[in-house]
């Protein structure tokens, strides 16, 4: 235990930037993910084609390599600096929302079709038909599946170790500084990450446990 009593300070600053990524990644992810899912099913040919592109286009291209435009292009294109945990916090998110984007896309499959056509039958648009009908039932649907790509954010948050940020994929090399045992730094951290996913799989249960006793 010397190895994190001994070194609070850089644990829980290695910890917050791994929540950081994993809380504001997420939020985007889902926010954006919702926003591409709806266009994947929409009856816009245009809508459907653009969310088709983006799905296809960055979820084919490596992490790695998403967080290298981020971090190496996008700032010298916007003249700007920009600090990097915001930059990998917006190459997760863009990331993840098309896992995300799918995931919802197949909840919506999973809503049987009469009751769309039944919403559009007494007047509904089709944002109405998604938001009040579709949509509620469409998340309860994905519960086990989104969790899993929250769990898999959660884990890609090391890729931004790479880039200059603080977290607990990057604790290994600053523990490292500091004459503690290399070894022993990875075992501990792989503690947390267990831990942290432990408590998103009893979310995942707690969720799927109401929501199945309100149906």
């Amino acid at each position: 235990m010397g190895v994190i009593t001994d070194n609070l300070d850089l644990w829980g600053e290695a910890l917050l930037g791994t929540l950081k990524l994993f809380f504001g990644g997420g939020l985007l992810a889902l926010v954006l993910g919702v926003i591409v899912g709806a266009m994947r099913v929409s009856p816009v040919p245009i809508a459907r084609a653009v969310g088709t592109l983006y799905v296809n286009t960055i979820r084919n291209t490596p992490l790695t390599l998403v967080f290298f435009g981020f971090s190496f292009a996008l700032p010298p294109l916007l003249g700007v600096r920009m600090d990097y945990t915001l930059l990998g916090i917006c190459a997760l998110g863009i990331y993840t929302a098309t896992y995300v984007a799918e995931t919802i896309r197949s909840g919506i499959n999973t809503v049987p079709v009469g009751q769309a056509e039944a919403a559009r039958a007494i007047g509904l648009s089709f944002g109405q038909v998604m938001t009040l009908v579709v949509m509620p039932q469409a998340f309860r649907s994905v519960i086990p599946p989104m969790m899993s790509v929250f769990i898999a954010l959660l884990k890609n948050t090391t890729v931004a170790a790479g880039f200059s940020v603080l977290n607990l994929g990057s604790l290994r090399d600053w523990m490292s500084e500091r004459g503690e045992n290399q070894l022993v730094v990875i075992i501990w951290v792989m503690v947390v990450f267990v831990a942290l996913v432990m408590l998103l799989s009893w979310l995942q249960r707690a969720l799927e446990k109401r929501w199945t006793v309100s149906r």
